[in-house]
């Protein structure tokens, strides 16, 4: 019930290295939105009490942030233990985090507690770890939801690493796996092999893992026709996979019919107009995924929706809905706009249907009306 709370943690990328800084933030008192008061003179009474019980204090923003050095390229939260993060910097390091500190300030601080409502300074405290072993720096990173404690970077330059927990700290071996031909842009541990991971890269390919076997991929496969820069491996459904490329394809693979001779997708969405920046499969809805572009859109899609010719000729024929244009695809669910340059897209994993976006002008919490339950 209103109102909701959200954690997040996120990395910045200042124009000065020593300005970076890593933040955990907790956002309290989120709640539905008032509608205009234009925007549907026949709203119900229903709805309109709604909106009054839920239009108590504006929402609160706790901040306690850490010095970080560079620029963060990726930050991912341990599944398991989420005040343990990484990060990639553009130093071409991998760092791992204890933010537990930082986690225990927001949530013991209250909105009485902040005074004016500044945000402190960064405090500097070191990393649990740092790996060097990268040729160049990168974007790839990912925990296995499997193993905790087990973390997979990529780089730039093609290679991979793979973190195993030992103890408190991590054992990375100095031989990358190597079969990309260029930089690996994302990764994606399997929902449920312990030694299973996907990868994809510029050089337009997704490759199958097993770490087990370092020296060259179980399984290469060229899925689009410019540089594959993000991916998403479906929990609910661990056949399917998305991955989004430069072009702004958005395609859907069945990895029981995923070969290297003629891979075939299951969908291929060309909406976007820009590169496919971020996507992540709904934790809800094992046929539902978001995806972010530099197109400045984030959308919403179900898959489990087909176009029904029959019953759009009955709505027009009652004059109830306008005419989809016929290039509109039936899954797009939701397009959210007025964005600068998205970058990640992030469903939150408790209350289903509300999405995290983060963009070069801040981030935006929404929740579509026709996407997930209601949410009281």
């Amino acid at each position: 019930m209103f109102p909701h709370e959200m954690m997040i943690i996120t990395g910045t990328q200042a124009d000065v290295a020593t300005k970076n800084a890593l933040s955990v933030m907790r956002v309290s008192r989120i709640k539905k939105t008032r509608r205009d008061a234009d925007a549907d003179e026949d709203m119900d009474a229903s709805e309109s009490d709604s909106d009054d019980d839920n239009s108590g204090s504006a929402p609160t923003l706790m901040v306690a942030s850490v010095v970080h050095h560079g620029c963060v390229n990726r930050v991912r939260a341990m599944p398991q233990r989420p005040s343990t993060c990484a990060t990639w910097s553009d130093s071409g390091h991998v760092m791992v985090w204890d933010l537990s500190a930082q986690v225990t300030k927001v949530m013991t601080t209250t909105s009485d507690e902040r005074g004016k409502g500044e945000i402190a300074a960064p405090t500097r405290v070191m990393p649990k770890q740092v790996f060097t072993g990268h040729k160049d720096e990168g974007y790839a990173l990912d925990w296995s939801p499997v193993i905790e404690g087990r973390l997979a970077s990529g780089d730039c330059a093609g290679g991979i690493h793979v973190w195993d927990p030992v103890a408190d700290k991590w054992s990375v071996d100095a031989t990358p796996f190597t079969g990309h031909q260029a930089a690996v842009e994302d990764i994606q541990w399997s929902p449920a092999e312990a030694n299973v991971f996907m990868s994809c890269s510029s050089d337009q390919t997704v490759c199958v893992w097993d770490t087990r076997q370092r020296a060259k991929p179980a399984l290469r496969v060229k899925t689009h026709d410019a540089d594959v820069n993000v991916m998403s491996w479906n929990a609910l459904a661990n056949c399917m996979v998305a991955t989004g490329a430069d072009d702004g394809t958005l395609r859907i693979w069945d990895l029981r019919n995923f070969n290297e001779s003629n891979p075939q997708f299951v969908a291929n969405f060309t909406f976007h107009r820009d590169a496919v920046t971020s996507v992540e499969w709904a934790p809800f809805d094992s046929a539902m995924l978001a995806s972010a572009s530099a197109d400045n859109t984030v959308c919403v899609w179900d898959l489990a929706v087909e176009r029904d010719a029959e019953e759009e000729a009955a709505a027009m024929a009652a004059k109830d809905n306008a005419l989809a244009p016929s290039d509109l695809p039936p899954q797009l669910m939701f397009v959210h706009q007025g964005l600068k340059d998205p970058k990640e897209i992030r469903w939150h994993k408790q209350i289903p249907g509300l999405l995290l976006s983060t963009a070069a002008d801040g981030f935006n919490i929404f929740k579509p009306y026709n996407v997930g339950p209601e949410v009281k």
